[in-house]
This record gives structure tokens, C-alpha cells and sequence, in this order.
């Protein structure tokens, strides 16, 4: 695809998802607030407004806004949803329509506009993985998705969004993974805060989740993480404040775990003291879907609305609630707090002011697959090309696709985030049929846009369930790709990071028949690879979304130069992990337990840097069908920032994107590991060219928390900054800068 072609594809996306929001404020803005209705008068700020609102209300309308239903049927719990609320989706809140406060309406978007399953279940555009979106290090790739999806969303009548995932990559096995952003804080935190900001570009709520340490799905309800404060603010806490900062989210989803001890939702320390008072997040915190345990520990502990009736035990924040208020074991000022913080984040982000009406003839479906696919694409990670196997020769005349579904399309993963496609399921056959499933096949068929591009060669496919017929194929080949699948999801994890349904021995086994093999992986995270050696080329494809038949053949040809990078470290085997062993696993229902998070803040490939460890592929890593070289690597300090600059060229014959990767390392003080990730850039280079750029590194990334003073406290000396290509590059160029002792507030901010 031609570069003029990729931008306009771009701004199409983005002036879609944005411009018909930027109509409506025309006209809403024309109306004037009655006398009668103040909160309504768009000049006043989003705090004054929720004020004014708040005092007209009485009690019963301000428990409406704390107490969420599920927006569909539950047979098991012979429960109904809402009537105003939509068929098969995640959630509905009554709002206060004497006051011109709008319902909530609720839909899972961690990689599109999901559906519950059923009947009923609406069409969506999906993205490719969180994982491949952070695979792009690419901010605008990932704001334009948000802004797609939040554009679908509210064509549907959605002003909420479930979207927002960040939870950091500590334990590969996890089958939620390929919702968020991989392992390190500032990639994960840069990326998803784009994507929020994107989302809320159209006039609706994006949350933020989930919060916090909630790392794996074996017992995810009941399991106890414990790690102290320091290492929880370096890290996955870190991750998170980046992401609020990036995209302002006007809500944060509480997570199922219990943190300490306590469970996520009703933990003072986490809610009231981490996200509302040092962070100063003025929006509210929404419980998960059945992670509410209580009534009056959980409002007290700064919890605001409970989600999902009827996945939690009881109706907490119902009656309950209004109980424990008239007693005053919560005090009447706590609830107008929970009712002033939702009303704020409706307010700041146009709720009110825009209302969402449902037009779902809008969708400019081919638009949205657009910007499915280039996402896709620049997310796909060349992991090898030893032997300049791709991109493919257009003369190969016998060309062998086998496995994988690729006949019929591209596999997404499972669980709450799941969007259903227009075509349906190109393998309803596969199970399991019910949640976490239905196993998704989106009808983007591989084969199909690999014989469009060799229309006069011979492309023929087999399933690969017949190794020996499979290995036939391949030996009367000229080449050979192997389409290889992971599926997993919400609500479990994987016992190891090996192929499942003996992938592994098929990939051998027409390896050996012809040394042409090129392997194309669609997974939820990390694999082990036996048979790498064997193989020509590997290409990660992650979960590729809508359009991810035609993105793949795209990068498999050479119609786009693969830029994506890997998000996370791809151990060599468990025995590299932390934990071996999967805490847990297998899971035994209500079981109790800790996961002693003892690395600290070493999570990835700060933990393979600390050990000595070499991993398959390190964080960062990536090929290209061109070359790359850094140089005129310069730093500067001035007021204790840091900024980096240096020129990239690319030494090869096409043009071609490269990430440049600037690390930190501490000659003197102590970290949690040898380095950190301080700055990125994606810069694009033609080819013999030099392109410029330069980073600014983040303060809170050159320094330790200090809990007791709750600052960010960097150590005077001299600290190395590296450029390269991945964290484990031998070619990387270096520098030295020396800081002073400095001092940051708990945002990052200069003390005084």
C-alpha cells in the first residue's frame, strides 16, 4: 500500500469517527439551559455542573447512578434486563430524565464493539489484539482505532465503554493477555491511554481497567496478589497512572482479585488514596462484572457504582446502601460523592450534552476495515527471515497453505471483549460453543487473499489434521505456509506457552519434507518454538481482527515492510518465568490463594535482564524486508530532563519503518533490574535516507517511588541511555549523562 494511500485511509478514519460529533456540538450548543435546570448550562465547568445536579436530586434518584444492571437475559439467575437497555450488551444505568441526565448505556470494547451471545448478537468491527496495537508503538495507529471504535459504539447507542485494558504482561500463560499492551509500563500506559482518548473523541466514556494486579484468570475472584507499594508504583500501577494521564478516562473498572489481602473493589488503599487522592482521577470507579463483595466496606473504601446485576451476590448498592446511608454507616456525603464523580465524567466527556441516539446505518463498515487492517499491519512482527523467505516471489508457482482455518478466516480471541462479525463465524463448528466462547473465526480467509495475488500459480490448502498428507504437499511445493493458532480468553489461562493440538509436530514435520516454511502464528501471547531452527521465516500475526485475511497476505507479499515490534518478551521455555508453575493451575472453584509477586517491578525483560536469562525473542524485537542503522546519538540535561536525539537510516532498498528503543541504565544506583524502556519513536525512512528524532524521558523513569515520602526520588550520577532495536540489541549505540539529585512528586511533577 502506497504511503499517500495509508494517510488518507487514516484521515478518512478519523474524520469519520470524529467529524459527524463535531456537527452535533453545533447544534447542541444553539440550546440554552433553562433557569430552572443550571447543570444544564454547557459554559459552566464539569464540577460545578455535577454540584448543582447533585443538590437537585433526592436519594432515590441518586441511588439510580450507583446501582448497574446487566443488559441481558440471565437464564441461571432468572433475571431480565432493563427494557430501555440494548439486547446482549454489557450493562445499563438508569439515569435521572427529570433532570436531562441520560441512562448509561454499556458495551464491552476492549477490541471493538462486543455483543453477549444469543440471538441478537450486533455486528462489529474488530481490531486486531491489544497486543498487536501495542506491537506498533505507534500512538496515532492506536488513537485512530479508539476513535473507530468509539464511533461504532456510539452509532449503537453506547456512551460507555469497557475498554481501557492495561494490565502489564507478568505471567505469559495469561488468557486476557491479548487484551492489553504487553510488559512494560510506558509502552503499555502511552499506547492504551491513545486509544482512550480516541474513543472518548466521540463524545462518550472510556474506563480504564482493570484496576489493579489483576494478572491471570486462574481463580482470578479469590486469588490474593501480594507485592509491596514500591514495587506495585513502579510497575503495573505505573502503567495504569500512564494511561490516566494519556487518555483521562472518565471511569476506572475496579478488578476481581483481592490486592494485599483485600479485594480490589473495596481496597481504601488503591481507590481512595492511590487513584483519587494521588492521582487525582475526579471521575468514578465502576466494579467488574460480579467483583462487588459488600455494601458499606466498599462504598466507604471508594467504590462508586456496582456493575452487572445480577453477577454478584447480592444487590449491595440497592437498597442496602440506602439503608446503610439513612443509618449513617455511610455517610450521606459518600454517596453524593459516588453520584457528583459519575455525573462529573458525563459532563467533562459530553454525555449529557451529546446524547447518543442509535443510527447504526451510519457505519461505514468498509471505513472502520480499514483502519482494522492497517492497525494489523503495522502490528505484525517479522520474529525471523533467515533466508530472505518473505516477502513471497509473485513467480513461486506452487504455493502449499496448510492449517489454521486459513482457508476460511483469521481466529479472534474469547471471552466478554468478543465481536461478533457481519458474516458470522467461518467455524461454527469449533468449540467450545458457549462461554468463554464461542471460538471466533472472523471470515477473512488467508488463502483466499494469497490466490488473489497469484492468480496464475497453484495454491492448494490442506488442514494440516493429516501430518503425512500434509508433508506430501509440501515436498511438491515451492513454498510453504503454515498458518499455526492459540485461541484464548477470558476466564482461563494456558497451562504452557506450547501450541496446543499437537501444532508444534505439524510445523516439524513439513519443515523436514521442505525447508521453505514459512510459519504465520495467530496466538493470544508468547509461544514456544521447537521447530524454530527448522523454519525460514515466522511471522506473529496475533489475533489480526475484521480484515486480517487481506493483512496478512499483505505483509506475506511485501505490500507493506512489517514494522511491528514485540510488546513482551517470548521466554524460551516456563523454566525462564518467575513462576514456573501457573499459581492455581489447574483452577479449583473459591480456592484461596496467594501469587507472591517477588520480582517486584522486574516484570519481562527486566526480569530476563536481572537474571541473565535469554529469552527466544526479546522485548522490542522485530525484522523488516529493509535495514536500519542509529547514529548522532546526543543527550542533553537541562532542569533534570532528560532529551535524547539521534538520526535513523535505513540502509536497505525499500522503504521501511524502524522503533527506536531508547533505554536507561543506572551506572551507580541500584534499580529493580539493569534497565529500563525511557523513550520510543516510530519513524518511517526511505530508502539511503536519514530521518531525525529525538525523546523525552518521562522523570518517574529515571527514578525510585518512595513510599514514605510518596515521591519519585532520582539518585545523583551517571546514567547510560542506549538506542536500540529491541532490549537485547548488540548494535545499539550508547551515551552517558550525568543528573543531580532530584525529587518528584507522585505524578511526576518538580517539588519545590
Amino acid at each position: 500500500m502506497k504511503l499517500k494511500t495509508k494517510i488518507s485511509l487514516l484521515s478518512a478514519a478519523v474524520a469519520l469517527c470524529c467529524g459527524s460529533v463535531g456537527a452535533q456540538t453545533g447544534a447542541a450548543g444553539e440550546v440554552a439551559a433553562p433557569a430552572s435546570m443550571p447543570w444544564m448550562n454547557a459554559q459552566l465547568g464539569a464540577e460545578e455542573r455535577a454540584r448543582l445536579a447533585v443538590a437537585a436530586m433526592t436519594m432515590d434518584e441518586k441511588l439510580k447512578l450507583v446501582y448497574g444492571y446487566l443488559g441481558s437475559d440471565m437464564e441461571s439467575k432468572k433475571t431480565t434486563r432493563p427494557a430501555p437497555s440494548y439486547k446482549q450488551s454489557a450493562g445499563f444505568i438508569y439515569g435521572v430524565p427529570r433532570l436531562g441526565i441520560p441512562n448509561l448505556w454499556e458495551t464491552d470494547a476492549g477490541v471493538g464493539v462486543a455483543s453477549q451471545g444469543g440471538p441478537d448478537a450486533r455486528p462489529g468491527t474488530a481490531l486486531p489484539s491489544g497486543l498487536n496495537t501495542a506491537a506498533t508503538w505507534d500512538l496515532g495507529t492506536a488513537y485512530a482505532g479508539g476513535a473507530m471504535i468509539g464511533a461504532e459504539a456510539r452509532a449503537y447507542g453506547f456512551n460507555v465503554l469497557l475498554a481501557g485494558g492495561v494490565n502489564l504482561m507478568r505471567e505469559p500463560r495469561n488468557g486476557r493477555n491479548f487484551e492489553y499492551a504487553g510488559e512494560d509500563p510506558l509502552l503499555a500506559g502511552k499506547i492504551v491511554g491513545a486509544q482512550i482518548k480516541g474513543i472518548q473523541s466521540n463524545r462518550i466514556v472510556s474506563t480504564l481497567k482493570h484496576y489493579a494486579l489483576n494478572d491471570q484468570e486462574t481463580n482470578r475472584t479469590t486469588l490474593n496478589v501480594k507485592i509491596d507499594d514500591r514495587s506495585a508504583r513502579m510497575s503495573d500501577l505505573l502503567a495504569l497512572q500512564i494511561a490516566n494521564e494519556e487518555g483521562n478516562p472518565g471511569s476506572v473498572m475496579c478488578s476481581y482479585n483481592r490486592v494485599n489481602g483485600v479485594y480490589a473493589c473495596e481496597n481504601s488503599y488503591l481507590l481512595n488514596e492511590v487513584l483519587k487522592k494521588d492521582w487525582g482521577f475526579k471521575g468514578w470507579v465502576m466494579s467488574d462484572w460480579g467483583a462487588t463483595h459488600s455494601t458499606i466496606p466498599a462504598a466507604n473504601a471508594g467504590l462508586d457504582q456496582q456493575s452487572g446485576m445480577p453477577f454478584d451476590l447480592a444487590d449491595y448498592f440497592g437498597p442496602p446502601l440506602k439503608e446503610a446511608v439513612l443509618n449513617g454507616w455511610v455517610p450521606q456525603s459518600r454517596l453524593d460523592d459516588m453520584v457528583r464523580r459519575i455525573l462529573h465524567a458525563m459532563f467533562a466527556h459530553g454525555v449529557v450534552d451529546h446524547p447518543v441516539a442509535p443510527a447504526p446505518q451510519s457505519i461505514d463498515f468498509g471505513a472502520h476495515a480499514a483502519v482494522s487492517r492497517k492497525d494489523a499491519q503495522e502490528g505484525m512482527v517479522l520474529l525471523k527471515n533467515s533466508t530472505g523467505a518473505l516477502p513471497l516471489s509473485r513467480s513461486a508457482k506452487k504455493i502449499a497453505v496448510i492449517g489454521g482455518y486459513a482457508d476460511r478466516g483469521v481466529l479472534a480471541g474469547g471471552g466478554s471483549s468478543l465481536v461478533y462479525p457481519a458474516g458470522g463465524n467461518a467455524a461454527p463448528e469449533l468449540l467450545p460453543k458457549t462461554w468463554p466462547g464461542p471460538v471466533m473465526v472472523y471470515p477473512s480467509s488467508p488463502l483466499k487473499a494469497i490466490k488473489a495475488r497469484l492468480p496464475s500459480a497453484t495454491v492448494a490448502y490442506a488442514d494440516g489434521s493429516d501430518r503425512a498428507a500434509a508433508a506430501k504437499l509440501a515436498r511438491e511445493s515451492d513454498v510453504v505456509l503454515v498458518f499455526a493458532t492459540q485461541w484464548t480468553g477470558e476466564g482461563f489461562d494456558m497451562p504452557n506457552l506450547s501450541l496446543t493440538d499437537k501444532q508444534d509436530e505439524l510445523i516439524a514435520t513439513v519443515a523436514e519434507a521442505n525447508a521453505n516454511t514459512v510459519v504465520v502464528l495467530e496466538t493470544g501471547g508468547p509461544v514456544t518454538m521447537p521447530w524454530l531452527a527448522k523454519v525460514s521465516a515466522v511471522l506473529e500475526a496475533w489475533y489480526p481482527g475484521s480484515d486480517g485475511g487481506e493483512a496478512i497476505a499483505g505483509v506475506l507479499f511485501g505490500e507493506v515492510n512489517p514494522s511491528g515490534r514485540l510488546p513482551a518478551t517470548f521466554p524460551a521455555s516456563e523454566s525462564q518465568l518467575p513462576r514456573p508453575a501457573l499459581d492455581g493451575f489447574p483452577e479449583v472453584a473459591d480456592r484461596r490463594f496467594d501469587v507472591n509477586y517477588n520480582e517486584g517491578a522486574a516484570v519481562g525483560y527486566k526480569w530476563f535482564d536481572l537474571k541473565g536469562l535469554t529469552p527466544l525473542f526479546p522485548f522490542g524485537h522485530g525484522l523488516s524486508y529493509t535495514e536500519f542503522a542509529f547514529s548522532d546519538l546526543a543527550a542533553s540535561v537541562k532542569g533534570g530532563v532528560v532529551r535524547a536525539s539521534f538520526t535513523v537510516k535505513n540502509t536497505g532498498k525499500v522503504a521501511g519503518k524502524q522503533v527506536a528503543q531508547l533505554y536507561v541504565s543506572p551506572l551507580t544506583a541500584r534499580w529493580e533490574a539493569p534497565k529500563r524502556l525511557a523513550g520510543f519513536q516510530k519513524v518511517e525512512v526511505q530508502p539511503g535516507a536519514g530521518v531525525q528524532a529525538s525523546v523525552t524521558v518521562d522523570p518517574r523513569l529515571l527514578a525510585v517511588f518512595d513510599s514514605a515520602s510518596k515521591t519519585w526520588k532520582v539518585a545523583k550520577g551517571d546514567y547510560k541511555l542506549t538506542l536500540a532495536a529491541n532490549a537485547a540489541d548488540s548494535k545499539a549505540v550508547s551515551t552517558v549523562v550525568h543528573l543531580d539529585a532530584a525529587v518528584y512528586d507522585v505524578n511526576g511533577k518538580p517539588t519545590r
